[in-house]
């Protein structure tokens, strides 16, 4: 194979860094690599592609089961692509998920702060906030959790 490079160069071509190289080759991402006689690994062109299509689908959040399936139906082009297209899919609703689940956090965070009331640390709503648990609006309280805490030192009377 021409055009073969180290794995320091391939790193640099592709944005992903040596330890992530390893660990793709180590979970089946990347198929191990040809390795000279010194058994410094080389990379070729298809290489970089993969590890350039792997960086970009962990940039977008997929899991690593979700683009080994998507490499393995990529090397078969014949086959239609609506498991892929189901996957995206997947993905787009978790995605969809943690995005209103982290609206929910901020909101909660913002309400914690904006009842403060910049006074003592004793008095402090946001601590009260985060060692009462069924003060917090944004998770549905545990069974246990909802019970009214006993009324003392840092909490509101």
């Amino acid at each position: 194979m021409t055009g073969e490079i180290s794995i320091g160069r391939a790193a640099e071509a592709t944005g992903v860094k040596i330890a992530t190289i390893r660990y793709y080759e180590s979970v089946g991402l990347l198929p191990r690599p040809p390795r000279t006689e010194s058994n410094r690994r080389l990379y070729g062109e298809p290489d970089l592609a993969r590890l350039r299509f792997i960086r970009h689908a962990r940039e977008l959040g997929f899991e690593i089961e979700a683009i080994k399936a998507m490499l393995d139906l990529q090397a078969r082009p014949e086959l239609p692509c609506a498991e892929i297209d189901a996957l995206a899919r997947t993905h787009l609703a978790d995605v969809t998920r943690r995005i209103s689940s982290l609206d929910g956090l901020k909101r909660e965070l913002e309400r914690m702060i904006n009842s403060c009331r910049r006074g003592r640390v004793a008095d402090c709503r946001i601590i009260e906030t985060l060692q009462h648990h069924e003060l917090c609006r944004h998770h549905r309280p545990t069974p246990d959790a909802r019970r009214r805490p006993t009324k003392g030192r840092g909490q509101r009377q």
